[in-house]
């Protein structure tokens, strides 16, 4: 067997469901157009609520994913984006699980929060019914580490699987660990990604209650304006996106479509504070100096960065700083944009949805833009690809995710040369 330096990572599938759309073309064609998700909130009666608004998807239908409908009514709605996503993923790929070795197969698709629908109906049960009334599904709805399990259940993947939970690093940890999983030798396939669904009267009061989120409810096109100086908050988005990673050699034996390589994975704590990042970055700096080391990358080499970027005071411009930090010079050459502008801050999902936009814009050799960038935040002074793409050459690109608890997560990644 090879080792772990010799073993390349390439991604071969890419499965979505986010606002802009439930396969990756779709949601790549509305993110070169600019187009925001987001909207006022329909799902629930927001008349008394902050904020009023945030990239629902409606109109949803799980069950082509399923085995069958009574999973479907079984599941929590964060359950039915992962396992959709994943199936989409896995028809993306080409991967016929008929030929592959179903033990060599994992999944580690996370949640930052799960399945807070079903908490918050079956509170509801319990109080107006009484305890003898609660489904016995309760427990294996809400848990956070059922979109993956269910997965490998209906697909027969037992190769290695859990759920990641790090708040909004969650996913990008998910694609991190499974790198490293197949780098190791302990899986050759491996689906990895994030499932989130948090647009519920317990989400949006609970973030609004920590004064986190917009109120820019008579715009909500334009609510979420990351680096923006008049940005006011978060725009919650909902969804989950999963790709496939898989072993170099194995993805050329069965002739894949091979959209990039994933080359480094960086994994540290800020140790400051339980929800406010580090305000130099400092904990992100070294995630991504050690992703960088595990990519053999130097910074100049980095094209594009998809910032975490959520449209927060604090939160952006600690990124900008990081980046400046470890970039130098070369902080005003790359593209450094964020595409929760218009996917919303989909949580747990975040960093696979933002993967799958960097897959495409590795494959395209185009920035996708940052919209409702207005008017910059002064020290916000980099290249973030205000409102429109920009064509250029990207021979590498860095996914930054961070979460509550000072968890960093950043996944490098590189166009493929054979």
């Amino acid at each position: 067997m090879s080792s772990w330096s010799d073993r390349r990572v390439v991604v071969t599938g890419i499965g979505c469901v986010s606002s802009l759309g439930t396969d990756a073309d779709t949601l790549w064609k509305n993110i070169l157009a600019g187009r925001s998700g987001v909207s006022r909130i329909t799902s629930f009666d927001v008349t008394n609520y902050d904020c009023q608004i945030a990239a629902e998807i409606r109109d949803f239908d799980p069950n082509p994913a399923f085995p069958n409908p009574k999973e479907v009514r079984r599941t929590d709605r964060f359950s039915h984006f992962g396992i959709y996503a994943g199936w989409g993923a896995l028809k993306d790929s080409g991967l016929d699980l008929e030929k592959a070795n179903r033990d060599e197969i994992g999944v580690f698709i996370g949640s930052g929060i799960g399945g807070l629908h079903t908490t918050e109906e079956q509170h509801s049960v319990l109080l107006s019914k009484g305890p003898s009334r609660i489904s016995p599904f309760m427990i294996p709805m809400l848990i956070l580490n059922m979109a993956s399990g269910l997965f490998s259940l209906y697909y027969k993947l037992r190769g290695p699987n859990f759920a990641t939970c790090s708040a909004c690093a969650t996913a990008t940890h998910a694609l991190g660990e499974a790198w490293a999983t197949i780098k190791r030798g302990d899986a050759s396939v491996m689906f990895a990604g994030g499932a989130e669904a948090s647009i519920v009267p317990l989400g949006i009061s609970g973030f609004g209650a920590m004064r986190a989120m917009s109120t820019r409810n008579d715009a909500p096109e334009k609510a979420c304006r990351p680096f923006d100086k008049d940005r006011d908050g978060f725009v919650m988005g909902e969804g989950a996106a999963v790709v496939v990673l898989e072993e170099l050699e194995h993805a050329k034996r069965r002739g894949a479509r091979i959209y990039c390589e994933v080359a480094g994975y960086g994994n540290t704590a800020d140790a400051n504070h339980m929800t406010a990042p580090d305000p130099e970055g400092e904990g992100a700096g070294r995630a991504m100096r050690m992703a960088l080391r595990h990519a053999g990358l130097r910074t100049d080499q980095i094209d594009y960065i998809n910032c975490h970027a959520t449209s927060t005071p604090v939160g952006d411009l600690c990124e900008v700083r990081m980046i400046k930090n470890v970039f130098g010079d070369h902080a005003k050459t790359l593209a450094a944009s964020a595409t929760k502008s218009m996917t919303g801050h989909m949580l747990g999902a975040a960093g696979a949805i933002e993967m799958a936009i960097c897959c495409k814009a590795v494959e395209a050799q185009v920035a996708p833009p940052t919209i409702n960038l207005d008017n910059p935040d002064p020290e916000a002074d980099l290249n973030l690809v205000p409102h429109t793409p920009q064509e250029r050459t990207i021979r590498a690109f860095a996914n930054n995710s961070f979460g509550f608890g000072g968890h960093n997560a950043i996944v490098v990644g590189k166009r493929f040369e054979g």
